[in-house]
């Protein structure tokens, strides 16, 4: 079975009428299973997979926002607010299955108005030939059930959601175990028990006195309201359980807007004021700091040329100074000298010859130290020593001051992030009611699920009822109908009952065997932990999975991480799809929510192009982004890509080629 386009007129936030092209390539040398379609939360993907369930099944579908209202709701609803009341609303779903070894094609048109007086919508099968499609209309029911059956098509149509229910649940929900009981074959064997139940039944009229047989009546007649309120009260305990799952996601709303409104940072209010406190007095801290250091030498850092200028023209005096003394001892020696050589036997004339350079060699001298300009500081050498000093700590000072500034500015900064968050808590009345909000939410489920408990235990106390009836009207029948036919088919019954019994236990056994080795395989093909798990088995009466390592010792399911868990679910429904042996399409609603990059690449390499020969995801831009997509296009494994395009304004859905990137 391939679907090979979808059409949608008015229906939901698609207005007018819109086409989708969902035929894949599935040419063996190159095959491009992927339709890919891509949307915002809230854009018109569940749409998309309620418009498919809804084209197949009609009355019956299971769609996601249909919940408890009537069909009529249900179509009303579904009309775009936009449109015309008049106008209709269609859609049509093309498909090709092989029938009589031949390739059929149907196109499965279903259209209504707004509040449909009669009650529903209208039904029209349009194929090759013009006789039997018309035909097919009356018993398109019975016919879609043999190309893929309400029970199990939650196998191949299912969503995120479905996904994590299955992931967190110890045993499988109600909708997957009904799938897998259709899948198993398991629900034809009980409805043949009923068969050989009711056979009995009517044999035992047939042969009763008047006595025996208003007994029985009155036996069935009760059996058969225990059984009616059986019924009523298994339907009660399918809506209550919905109702516990609405009200957890009103309650995880209620959570949420708590948390984005600024209830969680209005409970930490006094925290984070005390934090601000703290930070204005390591503030105040630094500035003391930074006023002795203002109190000291860093002043001078306003005239750092001044300083400098100072610096110089004290080295320069102090330089002029050493000379002026130097000179003065010169000139001591060379009187000292000049007096010696008079007293020595030297001539009179080298002795002017040597006065005269000794007085040239100091006068040279002392010349180059009057080329500078003249001393206007005249400070001693105490005082240079100081201004040197003072300059080194000055240096020190300016490092300690930056420093000192650069923890200021991180704690103004610090103090401003603070600021902004006790400005986005919520004021105290709003906190309260934010507060009371999420507390009458937890409430409402509390309360809900003690109801949906007591329903349970209803349940099986009409379990144990039913079958204490069923007893009585056996021993009943066994002990006062002597009757040799009679005899013959309740012993007949028994018997054929207990090979049923063997037969189903065998059958569930072998079955099950059989998709415990194909989950297994799937898990540890999508999982990169190829340690983890050995084996995996399956309760033959609550469906629930246990998982094994190599030593043969059980792997605790908490022990999984969420995307491991989400893998295992999503090898489950794989392995569920392998073993019921059917070519039918897989559609997958967000695919990839909690998966961590490596656990998310194994699903987009390889679930994705071998799920089946067709394979539709409607995702998000987070769930396959960028990075995926790219890797599908490289693989060769999209046929096509869609834009679910959402304008918030208008509050339309329009679909356009080409997907986020």
């Amino acid at each position: 079975m391939i679907f090979i386009e979808l059409v949608l007129q008015n229906f939901g936030p698609y207005a007018g009428k819109q086409v989708i092209n969902l035929n894949p390539n599935i040419d063996e040398e190159n095959s491009r299973p992927i339709i890919l379609l891509g949307g915002m939360n809230g854009g018109g993907k569940t749409t998309l997979m309620d418009a498919i369930r809804l084209a197949l099944y009609g009355q019956r579908a299971q769609c996601s926002t249909r919940g408890n209202l009537s069909y009529p709701d249900f179509l009303s609803q579904c009309v775009n607010s936009k449109i015309d009341p008049n106008s209709d609303t269609r859609i049509e779903l093309l498909f090709e299955h092989i029938e009589n070894d031949k390739p059929i094609k149907y196109r499965v048109v279903r259209s209504w108005r707004k509040n449909p007086k009669d009650g529903k919508d209208t039904l029209g099968i349009l194929g090759d030939s013009d006789t039997w499609p018309d035909a097919l209309v009356n018993i398109w029911d019975e016919y879609i059930e043999n190309l893929l059956p309400l029970g199990i098509s939650n196998l191949f149509l299912f969503d995120g959601e479905q996904v994590r229910n299955l992931a967190e649940q110890e045993t499988p929900p109600t909708i997957v175990i009904n799938a897998i009981r259709g899948l198993l074959g398991l629900e034809l064997a009980d409805r043949l028990a009923v068969d050989l139940d009711i056979l009995v039944n009517r044999k035992l009229k047939e042969v009763a006195n008047t006595k025996d047989l208003a007994n029985l009546e009155e036996i069935e007649t009760r059996l058969t309201q225990q059984q009616e309120d059986y019924q009523t009260t298994d339907q009660q305990f399918k809506i209550i359980d919905n109702q516990v799952s609405e009200l957890e996601n009103q309650q995880q709303e209620a959570f949420d807007k708590f948390i984005s409104e600024g209830g969680k940072i209005a409970a930490e209010r006094n925290q984070l004021e005390l934090q601000q406190e703290a930070k204005i007095a390591d503030i105040e801290q630094v500035r003391q700091s930074m006023a002795e250091l203002v109190a000291d030498v860093l002043p001078l850092a306003l005239i750092p040329n001044l300083l400098t200028q100072v610096q110089a023209q004290g080295e320069k005096e102090f330089r002029h100074q050493q000379i002026q003394l130097a000179r003065d001892l010169l000139l001591e020696r060379d009187q000292r000298l000049l007096t010696w050589l008079n007293q020595v036997e030297i001539s009179s004339a080298q002795v002017e010859q040597i006065q005269s350079f000794l007085v040239q060699d100091v006068d040279s001298l002392y010349a180059k130290s009057l080329q500078t300009e003249a001393p206007w500081l005249l400070a001693d050498e105490e005082s240079l020593s100081q201004l040197d000093n003072s300059i080194y700590r000055l240096q020190n000072s300016r490092i300690s001051a930056q420093q000192q500034l650069a923890i200021i500015k991180n704690k103004e900064e610090e103090i401003i992030t603070l600021e902004r968050q006790v400005q986005t808590a919520a004021a105290p009345e709003d906190y309260k009611k934010l507060l009371k909000a999420v507390e009458e939410a937890q409430n409402q489920v509390a309360e809900a699920k003690a109801n949906l408990e007591s329903t349970r235990r209803r349940l099986a106390e009409l379990e144990t009822i039913i079958a204490k009836s069923k007893k009585e009207l056996n021993t009943y029948t066994v002990e006062n109908i002597k009757h040799k036919n009679s005899e013959h088919i309740i012993n007949a019954a028994a018997k054929v009952q207990n090979t049923l019994k063997i037969f189903r236990d065998r059958l569930t056994l072998r079955k099950l065997n059989k998709l415990e080795e194909e989950v297994k395989n799937c898990f540890l093909y999508l999982l990169h932990k190829s340690d983890l798990v050995h084996r995996i088995a399956i309760d033959t009466k609550t469906f629930s999975l246990s998982l094994y390592d190599l030593n043969g010792k059980p792997v605790p399911k908490h022990r999984l991480s969420a995307g491991e868990k989400q893998l295992l679910a999503i090898a489950f429904l794989w392995g569920l799809a392998k073993v019921s042996g059917r070519r039918l399409p897989v559609a997958i609603d967000t695919p990839l929510g909690r998966l961590d990059s490596s656990h998310r690449s194994n699903l987009v390499e390889r679930y994705f192009p071998a799920a089946s020969h067709q394979v539709i995801l409607l995702s998000t831009d987070t769930e396959i982004g960028k990075q995926e997509v790219e890797k599908l296009r490289d693989n060769e494994a999209i046929a096509h890509e869609y834009l679910l395009e959402y304008n918030s304004s208008t509050r339309q859905t329009t679909i356009k080629q080409g997907y986020f990137w």
